[in-house]
């Protein structure tokens, strides 16, 4: 029943650096291609087949782009296990095809962030909602899906690619750097917002940059860490 599906890649982008020649590795490679918005265009720019995300899902972009990829033929050629015959008849009894490849950056809420004078109003609408979703549902279901979050990791990706080499332990080492970019970023958000609205900032964020290697941890066999202004107390 596998083979009646159709196979996609979903590219959403705030960062296109190297989405053509992403997208055109994945086309060579037989992948169909949905796209959001901006990305779509600069992929169908380029003279390359993109369909809009409403062409997939037979519904439009609504409250001002707020819902664009919150659909089950989204989600469930994403989530749906490929080695599981009863996932399989739903996907062909609703007509959802198969995304085995998402690429996705998220909004800049950080940038946003650092702009003087900018308001609570302002960073709420720079908090992406469907991007995260895709990411954490693609890394969920990394046993048969591949999940992008940064150009960094295209060039290597279009070689395992060109090559049929997309394993098992490459897409889960993808899946646990998207859950590394969804943490951090919610991390990120808490924290601005708390500073923000509450004027304080009581979250320790273990993924915060800036930070000091110590020489060992508690045991010498440990590493240590350590997180916030080091040059306040030392």
């Amino acid at each position: 029943m596998e083979n009646k599906l159709k196979k996609y890649a979903l590219i959403s982008l705030t960062d296109k650096s190297g989405v053509k020649e992403l997208a055109a590795a994945l086309i060579n490679c037989g992948y169909l291609l949905v796209s959001t918005g901006n990305t779509a265009k600069v992929i169908q720019e380029s003279g390359l087949n993109c369909l809009e995300i409403s062409d997939l899902t037979g519904f439009p972009e609504i409250l001002g782009g707020r819902v664009k990829t919150l659909n089950p033929k989204v989600f469930g050629g994403i989530l749906a296990r490929r080695d599981n015959s009863k996932d399989i008849e739903q996907l062909l009894e609703h007509g959802i095809d198969l995304i085995d490849v998402v690429a996705v950056n998220l909004y800049d809420f950080s940038g946003a962030a650092q702009k003087e004078d900018v308001t609570v109003a302002e960073l709420i609408e720079k908090i992406d909602i469907g991007g995260v979703s895709l990411i954490r549902g693609a890394a969920k279901n990394h046993q048969f899906v591949s999940i992008l979050t940064s150009p960094v990791q295209y060039p290597e990706f279009i070689e395992k690619l060109s090559q049929n080499n997309l394993d098992e332990d490459y897409r889960q080492y993808l899946a646990i750097e998207a859950f590394k970019v969804t943490a951090a970023y919610d991390s990120m958000i808490s924290r601005v917002l708390e500073e923000k609205i509450a004027g304080e900032n009581t979250i320790l964020s273990i993924f915060e940059p800036e930070r000091r290697v110590l020489r060992y941890g508690e045991n010498p066999h440990q590493k240590g860490y350590f997180f916030g202004d080091f040059n306040e107390y030392f």
